[in-house]
């Protein structure tokens, strides 16, 4: 069983999807981020891409990430804060812990793509 299975499939994944990109843009730290993002079109790529690292046969089709993040000055912090939405998401829809796992890992994979902070802390 993949995953996604273990997820509860298309339904569950959307749901947890839409509010979580949802919480996204409506947070007061990185919800400015989004002003001139399409919400639904955001849902859309997001589902796409989260379903195929969860073991979903679905393709993203989004452009890649690196592309689709380059014109956009994203700081460590503000990655680390969208992961904490994501955290608080998961466990606020019973996501089973290694889903949970897998997804926040998958993320960290992910860092280097978004943003060229290392991590969130200040510099001197």
């Amino acid at each position: 069983m993949s995953l996604f299975e273990e997820l509860g499939g298309e339904p569950k994944l959307r749901a947890i999807v839409d509010d979580f990109i949802d919480r996204c843009f409506d947070d007061v730290m990185i919800g400015f981020l989004f002003t001139r993002a399409e919400r639904d079109r955001i849902k859309r790529f997001e589902y796409q891409h989260v379903a195929n690292a969860l073991g979903a046969p679905i393709e993203y089709e989004g452009r890649p990430l690196n592309e689709a993040h380059r014109p956009h000055r994203i700081l460590g912090g503000q990655f680390d804060r969208r992961k904490q939405i994501l955290k608080e998401t998961l466990r606020d829809h019973a996501v089973p812990e290694v889903v949970v796992d897998a997804w926040v890992g998958h993320q960290d994979t992910l860092r280097h793509l978004v943003t060229k902070d290392p991590d969130s802390n200040c510099q001197d």
